[in-house]
């Protein structure tokens, strides 16, 4: 399985090529067939959050949870929603409203000391997405995380050795794809038991098109 920028270009750029003309922006995915691997054991059971290199023409949307001076902060740098303590304990118990806020965002920051609290109202439709939130020091600048996480995805493995990743979108340039795709494959690498040489197939897919082996 190769990590050379060549061999991923081309890959990229064929997978462009095949998914035509769409009146909206496609999504742009990494798949990964892993092998030799036992999914009963730690190992099979991959969950990490992972910093992009580039930004995506879809940045996550975020959901910043806090008090006081962060909570502020939080809105001075156009967080996309901050859930104040009083907010998240009117949450309590009102599962529509739950599972619509865990749909609508894609990444927690919850200010530290309400981790507790969060946990129990808001960990039965977290967990289960993978979106568990990230705590944060009631001291921290939050502008630079919400920048940093805008840029993350969560490379998941769960009951099957199957791994896909947003890595972009169609309009990004092809390098600035390659760069994003690395930085997932440098990760696993370090992930797996015997690295990339746990990938029997690697694809490239967009939205609506077709998936195009990455050709070692």
């Amino acid at each position: 399985m190769p990590l050379d920028k060549k061999t991923l270009l081309d890959a990229v750029k064929e997978a462009k090529a095949k998914s035509g003309e769409k009146k909206f922006t496609q999504s742009i995915e990494l798949i990964l067939d892993i092998k030799e691997i036992d999914m009963k054991s730690p190992e099979g059971k991959i969950q990490q959050v992972i910093e992009l290199p580039h930004a995506t023409g879809k940045p996550n949307k975020i959901c910043v949870i806090a008090s006081g001076e962060l909570a502020m902060n939080a809105r001075n740098a156009k967080v996309d929603k901050v859930l104040e303590k009083a907010d998240l304990e009117g949450l309590a118990g009102k599962k529509k409203d739950l599972r619509k806020l865990a749909s609508d965002y894609d990444v927690f920051l919850s200010e530290a000391p309400l981790m507790p609290l969060v946990g129990r109202i808001l960990g039965p439709v977290l967990g289960p997405r993978g979106k568990l939130p990230v705590p944060v020091p009631p001291n921290a600048d939050i502008a630079p995380l919400i920048v940093k996480h805008h840029k993350t995805v969560v490379v998941r493995m769960r009951n099957q050795p199957i791994i896909q990743c947003f890595v972009g979108t169609a309009d990004m340039s092809e390098d600035d794809l390659v760069d994003n795709i690395q930085a997932v494959l440098r990760v696993l690498e370090g992930k797996l038991k015997r690295g990339l040489k746990n990938i029997k197939f690697a694809f490239i897919k967009t939205s609506m098109g077709t998936p195009v082996k990455i050709k070692p």
